[in-house]
């Protein structure tokens, strides 16, 4: 059977109106009246069904019969019914017969006919809820997932009629000038109009040193303005950007199905016209074989039979469970593009990681001072009296050291390409740099330095080696959380793959104990690499990484997951799992979501099924109600999405 998902908007179309706009103001009172209106038929019909019964019981109104009593239960059934009964129309004129629309519209209107009204209204009153359940719940999930893209950036300074204007980046055209101010995001592909500018470009390169881009040089979409205000053209259009393809595909996530979804669908396909002929055999062929055959009685069975059968249940509660598990996943930062992707991140046994972006924090830190000679605060008075004069990033990283006392003043500082700095401090010549700049100046540097593999900078005073600083890129806070909540995960193998040198990669392995690495790696050796793990036998392999350089490992991983708040565009919509917030712990977090998902779906599966198989054979001996019918059907339905939503309360640590 297709399922054609009920549009409840037919009950009243303006329920989802006022979630299309997003202008600033407060439509919290519209929300409000919307929801009700969408819940209206169904607490009409609800009301009336209550009171039909009162009346047909307790002898409140005793000329509640006949025509009045028909028309009664007829008022209370066409709410709920009109919007189920033209799907189900509509199925049949596009040549789909057997839909769970068609068999609630055969069951109730049979159910008139011989004159069970309070069970036809019930039915289809039950399974109007189950139908509004289904929706509030995948409305929720695509809602906390909406919510994460809607931080990403969403305006741009373009400059029109002599004056810096913010507008939406979709309207921004080829060769319009945008200015970005500092910590701000870039938002379209451009080329640099400003003289130059220091930008944060781990999430494109997957180096941890930040870039220094001249005029005229291309900066990219994602990239972080790091040094004063600065002008581009843009040189592609919003709809070319890959921020618009994502968003399109987290509206389409349900589109990529889990194997165990399609199965339910495929199998329901077959199972909806087995059980409509039961039904038909149900009803008549007992006229061969039973001496008191009542046609009337048949037929009840047979419409009880319907009803119980109606598969709506499973495509139902089905795919609310992988739904339950999106939005359980969007509110703890974690998207994933489709349920197929919850299902592979239970199968997980290796998990390689990409070190710059993904377990560090591609930001620049002083990692080690070390002065000789010198007392350490006096000796970052000097470097920090000549890096004030820089707005290179690892200037930025000295300067953010806490020096006590009065600062010291440098003067007639000069930069030395390619080198670094030269100036006078307090009447001392001081030069700061690297190597080069103390070989060029006979300054004899301590033999230390030489297993230093971070970067340094080195300082001389009255030109003899004073110390030096080493920079490094800082481990994520949660770095090595993650690693051991993986371990916790039952993951058989952690490794590191990372383009940056092998000795810095080998450091940070063994700082966070994973079970082995390799650095200086291309793009296509990473590949290379995880082929070879996805070769060995029942291996499955996630990868986690953050550049344009690990896109193409992502892409061919079982399971690719990209750091998604500094990440690249790139990375981001070639992955399959998206760390909105940058945090490595979440990892394991997606996959104990991955597996108490199916969990959830395998206990849905087997509710329904248990459930329906004992009322059929109850339905089919006459021992079973209209009643039992619907708790078979529309009540396991309920059951089904209540525990699907569980996902979304549950408390992941």
């Amino acid at each position: 059977m297709k399922k054609k998902k009920l549009n409840l908007r037919d009950l009243n179309k303006t329920s989802s109106d006022t979630h299309k706009r997003n202008d600033g103001h407060n439509h919290s009172s519209p929300e409000k009246a919307s929801k009700f209106r969408t819940y209206l038929p169904a607490i009409f019909s609800f009301v009336m069904l209550i009171a039909g019964i009162a009346f047909d019981y307790l002898d409140t109104f005793p000329h509640f019969s006949g025509w009045i009593r028909i028309l009664w239960y007829a008022v209370a059934y066409i709410p709920v019914a009109f919007p189920v009964i033209k799907e189900g129309w509509k199925s049949i004129l596009n040549g789909d017969f057997f839909t769970e629309f068609l068999l609630m519209s055969i069951a109730t209107l049979g159910a008139f006919a011989i004159g069970e009204y309070p069970e036809g209204v019930a039915v289809m009153l039950f399974y109007a809820v189950g139908e509004l359940f289904q929706s509030a719940a995948v409305k929720k999930a695509k809602g906390s997932i909406k919510a994460l893209l809607d931080v990403r950036p969403n305006e741009a300074l373009v400059y029109k009629n002599n004056n810096y204007v913010s507008v939406n980046p979709e309207t921004v055209e080829i060769g319009e000038k945008v200015q970005v101010r500092v910590g701000e995001k870039i938002p379209l592909d451009g080329v640099l109009l400003s003289e130059k500018g220091s930008f944060n470009t781990a999430a494109l390169t997957g180096e941890s040193k930040p870039d220094t881009i001249a005029k005229g040089e291309k900066v990219f979409a994602g990239s972080i303005n790091l040094d004063g205000v600065i002008e581009i053209e843009t040189t592609k259009e919003f709809k070319d950007s890959s921020i618009a393809r994502i968003l399109d595909m987290v509206q389409n996530a349900t589109a990529r199905k889990s194997k165990t979804e399609l199965f339910i669908r495929k199998f329901a396909r077959v199972y909806t016209p087995i059980v409509v002929f039961l039904a038909i055999g149900l009803t008549f062929l007992p006229y061969f074989f039973v001496d008191d055959y009542m046609f009337q009685e048949w037929l009840y069975r047979a419409l009880i039979f319907l009803v119980i059968s109606c598969p709506c249940a499973l495509v139902i509660s089905i795919p609310l469970g992988y739904f339950g598990g999106l939005g359980a996943a969007s509110k703890n930062g974690i998207l994933f593009k489709g349920a197929s992707f919850l299902d592979e991140m239970t199968k997980v046994t290796t998990v390689v990681m990409d070190k710059t972006g993904t377990v560090t924090k591609g930001v620049f830190k002083i990692k080690e001072i070390k002065a000789i000679d010198w007392d350490e605060a006096e000796f970052m008075k000097y470097l920090m009296a000549m890096e004030e004069q820089s707005t290179h990033p690892i200037a930025k990283a000295i300067m953010e050291y806490k020096a006590d006392g009065k600062d010291f003043q440098a003067s007639e500082v000069t930069e030395i390409a390619g080198k670094g700095l030269k100036g006078t401090v307090n009447g001392k010549t001081v030069l700061v740099g690297n190597k080069a700049l103390m070989i060029s100046n006979n300054i004899e540097v301590t033999s230390e330095t030489d297993d230093i593999v971070e970067s340094i900078v080195m300082v001389a005073i009255e030109n003899k080696f004073a110390g030096y600083v080493i920079i490094a890129d800082e481990l994520k806070d949660d770095a090595h959380d993650a690693i051991k909540q993986i371990r916790e995960s039952s993951i058989s193998k952690i490794i590191m793959l990372s383009g940056d040198k092998d000795s810095i990669t080998q450091q940070v392995a063994k700082e966070m104990g994973v079970d082995w690495a390799k650095g200086g790696l291309l793009p296509e050796d990473k590949l290379a690499e995880v082929e070879k793990l996805m070769a060995e036998n029942d291996n499955k392999v996630a990868f986690i990484g953050d550049g344009i350089n690990d896109a193409p490992v992502l892409a061919v991983s079982d399971v690719g997951i990209a750091m998604g708040g500094l990440g690249s565009d790139v990375a981001i919509e070639t992955a399959d799992v998206i760390i909105q917030t940058d945090q490595p712990s979440k990892i394991a977090k997606a996959i104990k979501i991955g597996r108490s998902t199916r969990r959830i779906v395998y206990q849905n599966i087997a509710l329904a099924f248990g459930v329906k198989a004992v009322v059929l054979v109850l339905g089919a001996g006459g021992l079973a109600t209209m009643w039992e019918a619907v708790f078979a059907d529309v009540g396991v339905a309920l059951l089904a999405i209540l525990n699907a939503v569980r996902l979304q309360k549950m408390k992941w640590k």
